[in-house]
């Protein structure tokens, strides 16, 4: 693909959202099937582009391609950037928003107004904040991905949705505050925004303007790590998750990874090993606070009941692993790091999307039932039936609910056990000297981590099980749901996209290697963004 198509390419996933989410607004809210196969084509559409990306920015050199909005070359324009890491992530979005339209299809979609123009809006917002080389137009996409989101998380409303909503706003609301500072801070100090630039001015600052980027960029951080769901800025994320939609709560769990994305993107790129007296600024607090929300996150998940909280403090957990493995400082690690991410991503949205499915199951007095035997060691009668015919509707719910459990927890054979044994191998075979100067002695935080990875999963098994059991086992009388074609076929597709990264571990972890080395050698990413020219305009001939 030429550098000019690849450039033009680079637009499509926030200008395809933003068509369809504004045609999809003059569309009649009675026209659903047209509303839903306009937005189904607007995911596909996604889907092909960032595959095609994929293809393109997959190359000996590590190609990036780059669009230069109104043709203003970098760092005097907008540019809009995609490597492998970008690439990846949109691909995820599409998976997801796919997986999440198809699950909504049937009734979510129908039981309010402009679900699908949301939908879009939202989007276009996460695509540009993974293609976005400017940390202005980074803020610019985050309010677009977050203005759409309070609109969904208060779709079909009702009173905990709304506390929740409202709590979710007036988080994200100082989170933009603290972005704003940010931003203004790190202008004053570097005279820019590219990030790429921004990578550069850092080498030749003073002592005091080096302060001040740094003190903007501790404060641009907090308003990701709370999007991040990063400790102690996770108290909104459990109540949010286990009250939004399905489809809605899948996409939250994508939206938690935007902060996990700009924070491994920024820091390697502008605190690398050539950021001068700034190497490594942030490593330790990055570290430990991963360590600590890990902590949290598996506290939060043994002390939950209800399967939405389950997965919202699993999505903790996954946050902490992540933040932690960016702070370790290892492209052996990052590589790891993100095929969990794909993996954990993945397997937490349908796990949250099979909520509303078991709770058709469910008989509350059983379950409560259930809870107060255990709570007294009240044994069942000696001579009852161990079990019950399971109805193909329970098997499927049954089994969709182990292979998501699995994954979470990372037991054999699926793909969280490639994840978590890939992140264990990396930590087991640290080269202490490629670990970027500025970071803590890791050999002793090597084995806490170690650890909080493997007591995590433990900790899953155990909540995730006594859950399953009390549900599928010892629930007493259930009820066989009605379950949609459309809702079994969400859930399938991402455990079967769990199940093929796992057969094809080996190239998914290839590529991912190579993005994590692309990431750890900045200034090809810094050179090519800098060195990209403008399209030269045809002069008109006139006879």
């Amino acid at each position: 693909m030429s550098a000019h198509w690849a450039s033009q390419l680079v637009l499509l996933p926030i200008l395809l959202p933003l068509l369809c989410g504004s045609l999809l607004i003059l569309v009649d809210e009675r026209r659903h099937r047209l509303k839903i196969a306009i937005n189904l084509g607007s995911a596909l559409g996604l889907l092909l582009i960032a595959a095609l990306l994929m293809r393109t920015t997959d190359t000996v050199d590590g190609h990036i391609a780059i669009h230069l909005a109104a043709n203003w070359p970098a760092p005097f324009g907008i540019a809009l950037v995609a490597d492998r890491l970008s690439a990846v992530m949109l691909l995820l979005t599409s998976l997801l928003a796919l997986a999440s339209l198809i699950f909504s299809s049937s009734l979510w979609s129908r039981v309010g107004v402009h679900f699908h123009p949301l939908f879009q809006f939202l989007l276009m917002g996460i695509n540009g904040a993974f293609l976005t080389g400017d940390i202005f137009n980074l803020f610019v996409f985050f309010e677009v991905m977050l203005a759409a989101s309070y609109g969904l998380l208060l779709y079909s409303y009702n009173t905990p949705r709304i506390r929740a909503g409202m709590q979710y706003i007036a988080i994200n609301l100082v989170c933009s505050f603290f972005f704003l500072i940010g931003v203004a801070l790190i202008y004053s100090a570097a005279g820019t925004l590219n990030m790429a630039d921004l990578a550069v001015q850092i080498r030749g600052l003073e002592a005091a303007d080096r302060q001040l980027l740094e003190i903007g960029t501790a404060i641009l951080a907090i308003a990701f790590l709370t999007k991040s769901a990063a400790w102690p800025f996770c108290f909104w994320l459990p109540t949010t998750y286990a009250t939004a939609s399905p489809p809605v709560a899948a996409m939250l769990v994508l939206m938690t990874k935007v902060g996990v994305y700009v924070l491994l993107r920024l820091w390697l790129l502008v605190f690398s090993a050539d950021a001068a007296e700034s190497s490594g600024f942030g490593g330790n607090a990055m570290l430990w606070c991963g360590l600590a929300t890990l902590t949290f996150g598996s506290i939060g998940l043994l002390a939950s009941q209800e399967l939405g909280r389950m997965a919202a403090y699993s999505a903790i957990i996954s946050s902490g692993t992540l933040l932690a493995a960016i702070g370790y400082g290892q492209p052996s690690l990052v590589g790891a790091a993100l095929f969990y991410l794909i993996s954990s991503t993945l397997a937490v949205a349908a796990l949250l999307l099979l909520v509303e499915l078991i709770e058709r199951v469910r008989n509350p007095g059983a379950a409560m039932l259930a809870l107060t035997m255990e709570a007294f060691a009240v044994e069942d009668a000696p001579g009852e039936s161990a079990g019950v015919a399971i109805p193909a509707a329970m098997a499927f719910l049954g089994l969709s609910f182990v292979a998501c459990a699995l994954i979470i927890t990372g037991l054999p054979p699926l793909s969280g056990f490639v994840a978590k044994f890939g992140l264990l191998h990396a930590l087991l075979n640290t080269p202490q000297e490629t670990v970027a100067d500025g970071f803590a002695d890791l050999s002793p935080l090597a084995w806490g981590l170690l650890a909080l990875v493997i007591i995590s999963g433990l900790v899953g098994i155990i909540a995730l099980m006594r859950f399953g059991v009390r549900t599928f086992w010892a629930a007493g009388s259930t009820t066989v749901p009605r379950l949609q074609i459309s809702e079994a076929a969400a859930v399938s597709s991402l455990l079967l996209l769990c199940v093929l990264i796992t057969v094809q571990a080996a190239p998914v972890r290839a590529y991912l290697e190579r993005t994590s080395e692309a990431l750890h050698r900045p200034h090809l990413y810094v050179d090519r963004v800098l060195s990209a020219p403008a399209t030269p305009h045809q002069e008109e001939h006139h006879p």
